[in-house]
């Protein structure tokens, strides 16, 4: 149990300092790497939702303190947090399954976690990108960047996942 908080803890704050070192990375000035909510997919599905939405919004915090985004990053890892046992639930129907899940592609497989790690970065970057755009005047930008920052997180999240679920 120890143990286990304590790989939590560790890849919360390696995942801030990556992410500090990623704020400065942006492709054709569309697509940004948002490798930190990979602490909010990562969490167990029996977690309480009220330390799911706890955590996150801490992380979120965090994020926002160092890029000066007011908040933007922790209203969106909270409403994420806060979808993420329901889409988790569409993707594995069985109850069972639910309650002992760490999502990982060695838990889940390869194909029920692609869904999962791309509908979760997918609801993060659009919420997040309309928050910050605020108005739908530039709407085709957003969506680019919506579309382009998804692609590249689940790409990376994935490969990280990957060599994660190696090691266990």
């Amino acid at each position: 149990m120890i143990k286990t908080i304590l790989q939590y803890v560790a890849l919360f704050i390696i995942l801030v300092f990556i992410q500090i070192i990623c704020n400065n990375i942006c492709i054709f000035g569309i697509a940004v790497p948002l490798l930190f909510i990979y602490f909010i997919i990562r969490l167990p599905i029996s977690l309480s939702v009220n330390w799911v939405m706890t955590l996150s919004f801490l992380i979120g915090l965090i994020i926002d303190i160092f890029n000066n985004t007011q908040g933007m990053n922790a209203l969106a890892c909270t409403v994420t947090a806060s979808l993420r046992r329901f889409i988790f639930s569409i993707y594995l129907s069985r109850e069972d399954d639910l309650n002992d899940a760490i999502p990982s592609i060695k838990s889940l497989g390869q194909g029920i976690y692609i869904k999962y790690l791309l509908t979760m970065v997918l609801v993060f970057c659009t919420l997040l990108f309309f928050i910050q755009a605020f108005t739908l005047h530039n709407l085709q930008l957003t969506i680019f960047r919506i579309i382009g920052s998804t692609i590249l997180t689940a790409i990376i999240l994935f490969g990280v996942d990957s060599l994660i679920s190696e090691s266990e």
